[in-house]
């Protein structure tokens, strides 16, 4: 098998996987980025039309390069998609977008990466940096397949104007839940339906903005091996979703039971006329990629150590939830993990091809 020229395909480039590409190349290594979409910003331009940010500018960079402007706002989904695309355009590594990777095997001890073109890719080491945007997190609920209203995932959600002077129920107790029937409220009469109480957290406790908290007593570096079962994450607030709430202009209901005809029964039994759900209900990992190599577990979930694979080597994650922080899957700490997994990947090439690290090029 002929020599790459790349040390390590990196999966994905959105935030991790451009993360990962700046950590390489510090480590001495040249990555080549394979992204599926157009564009070098993941899964950003696909998320809905209002969404901000809830940590501001400062806390919301990747290594090397700062948020750019207002430090204290709180960036919009846009300016986060120019942001990667700057950040992308500075790094000195190649990066191909159109690129589906649909398949990685392992072939005589290294890895070959498949693309939907059919090029195969030999590999030294593969980041899988692909995210969960693209394996949404849909319930199954007693009568679902009957419901005449729609049922969409958050992921689907762009705007409120497809749902003026509609009913709608947003599934869900976490931010994007809250954002999203907060975003509905004013056109639509929205309930968010959840199994538990909405918990909120103040967005700046004692004047400051909570991500400052974080950082200044360590919590964002908080070893995620010490938490047995990682908490929820609650709900950050200036105030104003829980003013929507009080002030009547969205509610909060016990979550539904199930669907009937153009219907959702409440847990007290009552029905109610819906014409549309949507479940904020989270996401999974998406690697179907990995499927033939062995690293995944009977729920698609990678089978790791940190960020390195159980299976091979030479196989490593980034952009997971919890992976080896909080912070993991964010803007402001996944730049972390990916200089902990450049590291032990730079010491695995060299210890199984003798590859010397190079000089940093990158930013």
């Amino acid at each position: 098998m002929s020599t790459p020229p790349f040390d390590v395909a990196v999966i994905g480039a959105g935030q991790s996987g451009l993360a990962a590409a700046h950590a390489l190349l510090n480590a001495g290594l040249r990555p080549l980025v394979l992204e599926a979409g157009p564009r070098t910003a993941g899964s950003w331009p696909a998320y809905y039309d209002s969404l901000t940010l809830f940590s501001p500018a400062r806390h919301s960079a990747l290594p090397g390069a700062p948020f750019g402007g207002d430090p204290d706002r709180y960036p919009h989904r846009d300016e986060v998609v120019a942001y990667l695309e700057r950040y992308a355009a500075g790094l000195d590594a190649e990066i191909r977008t159109g690129a589906a990777v649909t398949e990685v095997r392992a072939e005589g001890g290294d890895l070959v990466v498949r693309l939907a073109d059919g090029t195969a890719l030999p590999a030294p080491a593969v980041i899988a940096a692909s995210g969960s945007f693209g394996n949404p997190c849909l319930p199954a609920l007693p009568g679902q397949e009957r419901f005449t209203g729609r049922i969409l995932h958050a992921a689907a959600y762009r705007a409120p104007s497809p749902y003026a002077g509609r009913r709608i129920v947003v599934v869900g107790a976490g931010n994007s839940a809250v954002q999203i029937a907060h975003d509905l409220a004013p056109v639509a009469a929205v309930t968010l339906a959840t199994r538990t109480a909405i918990r909120f957290v103040d967005q700046r406790p004692l004047g400051r903005d909570l991500h400052f908290w974080f950082t200044v007593t360590g919590f964002d570096r908080l070893p995620a091996r010490l938490i047995a079962s990682p908490p929820t994450t609650p709900v950050l607030d200036d105030g104003r979703y829980r003013r929507a709430l009080a002030e009547g202009r969205m509610d909060r209901r016990e979550m539904f039971t199930g669907f009937a005809g153009e219907e959702v029964i409440w847990a007290d039994g009552t029905r109610e006329h819906v014409d549309a759900v949507i479940f904020a209900t989270g996401y999974r990992p998406h690697l179907p990629y990995l499927h033939a190599l062995g690293a995944l577990d009977g729920l698609g979930r990678p089978l790791r150590r940190g960020g390195l694979s159980a299976v091979h080597a030479g196989l490593g994650f980034l952009g997971l939830e919890w992976q080896r922080s909080p912070s993991s899957n964010t803007l402001r700490g996944v730049g972390r993990d990916a200089a902990h997994l450049a590291r032990r990947l730079a010491g695995h090439l060299k210890a199984r091809r003798g590859i010397r690290p190079r000089a940093r090029t990158g930013r």
